[in-house]
């Protein structure tokens, strides 16, 4: 399935509007109804009237070319500037796929390995333990640190199974430490962020358990020691410049794009109990690896397609069709007896990659595409990558509270428009 290579192609967002070239026309295996997409409109347009949210874009892209993109709504309730191409959004952790390919192309050249132990990087990593809670014979429960089993591990990081947590849900004494370090809002470079979450246990033994946390963000530091630079300045060298991701960054660094910023709803604003969505307008230290990027529908739109196409996109190459297949491949089957955690986000039907969401089973009642991969971002944004349909979708909002409720419904309503 991903040998096949999509259409080569380019989407430039110019003046809010859109502007694609493509190579010769495929059919799809299936194509979106116009009857289905007015469905998908009406549903996001009442999101908006009802006051669910302030406004949002949505792309759909097949053979290389948009098929269907709207803007809805207004960037801001208290601007009332209308939504449009430049908007800006807080794009959290749909930078993890990003950081990820940063390091496929790492592991490409043969300066990483999957197998490498996280120490091998960052030799604090070496003295980490796992938490225990264990009851004493008078009933209290102590914390109790034992070895490692095994090192963390690069695939650890990348497919979420080296026991570092967010701590921000699911309770427990390990978590307690990780809220309490309160890491989402310090703003540390990504060194003294490897040194201090180095200081904390892990919740589970590596390769145990799918739980969700920073493991990007420790991929991220791992990346720059490798590359010698700042995890900002690779990425521009290597992917976000040569592919015209221009507004992709880690906080909005020039006021007179202030205005473009896209914002929630005022009473919407909290991405967990303890921390607000982030202010993009300061100046931010800390280059997230797992959720501090910030950009626009069209620089992610050249990311989607440059993967959809088997990792090329405008004449270059950024990755092999191999090494996409391989992070779009489910790394936590059955065979792996990795468990998941309560919290499993991909849900029931998908596995999980290196750095991405695959679906391997086909939803109950539907004919939904197995190989479909995806991420999403707690701000609201979500994407996904259909490589049977050569399509790929993006959803840019801003609303922490509604966000699942309406990445489902999108996407149901989406393969509806397919007749899946």
């Amino acid at each position: 399935m991903f040998g096949r290579r999509a259409l080569i192609a380019a989407l430039v967002l110019l003046a809010g509007g859109i502007v694609a070239k493509a190579g010769s026309e495929r059919p799809a295996v299936h194509t979106l109804a116009p009857a289905g997409l007015a469905k998908v409109s009406d549903y996001i347009r009442n999101e908006v009237a009802t006051g669910k949210i302030p406004g949002a874009i949505l792309l759909l892209q097949q053979h290389g070319k948009p098929v269907y993109y709207q803007n809805f709504g207004v960037r801001d309730v208290a601007t009332e500037l209308s939504m449009s191409a430049d908007t800006i959004f807080r794009l959290y952790s749909m930078s993890k796929p990003v950081t990820s390919v940063m390091a496929m192309m790492l592991v490409e050249e043969g300066k990483l390995s999957l197998d490498d132990p996280v120490s091998k990087y960052i030799p604090a990593f070496d003295g980490m333990k796992v938490g225990i809670e264990k009851k004493a014979e008078d009933g209290k429960v102590a914390l109790v640190l034992e070895p490692l089993e095994r090192p963390i591990t690069i695939k650890d990081l990348l497919r979420h199974t080296s026991g570092l947590p967010y701590g921000y849900y699911g309770g427990g004494m390990v978590r307690e430490l990780y809220a309490n370090a309160n890491l989402f809002n310090s703003d540390l470079t990504n060194a003294e962020f490897a040194a201090k979450i180095a200081t904390l246990p892990l919740v589970e033994q590596p390769g145990t358990v799918w739980d969700y946390g920073y493991s990007t963000d420790v991929l991220g530091r791992v990346v720059e020691i490798i590359a010698g630079k700042t995890l900002l300045q690779f990425e521009k060298e290597r992917l976000l410049d040569p592919l015209g991701m221009t507004e992709t960054a880690f906080f909005v660094a020039d006021p007179a794009k202030f205005p473009r910023i896209a914002e929630p709803m005022p009473e919407d604003r909290n991405i967990n109990p303890t921390t607000q969505v982030r202010d993009i307008r300061r100046p931010a230290t800390w280059e997230s690896g797992g959720g501090g990027m910030v950009g626009t529908i069209g620089d992610y739109a050249r990311f989607a397609q440059m993967l959809l196409n088997g990792g090329t996109y405008d004449g270059r190459r950024y990755l092999k069709p191999e090494t996409i297949a391989l992070m779009a491949s489910d790394h936590i089957g059955p065979e792996t007896k990795i468990a998941r955690d309560q919290n499993y986000y991909p849900g029931g039907s998908s596995g999980f990659g290196l750095g991405l969401a695959v679906r391997i089973l086909v939803p109950p009642g539907t004919t939904w595409p197995l190989g479909e991969y995806r991420w999403d971002g707690v701000g609201g944004t979500f994407f996904f990558i259909d490589p049977e349909d050569d399509l790929f979708g993006i959803f840019m909002v801003q609303t922490p509270t509604q966000r699942g409720r309406i990445q489902l419904a999108l996407k149901t309503l989406i393969y509806q428009a397919m007749g899946r």
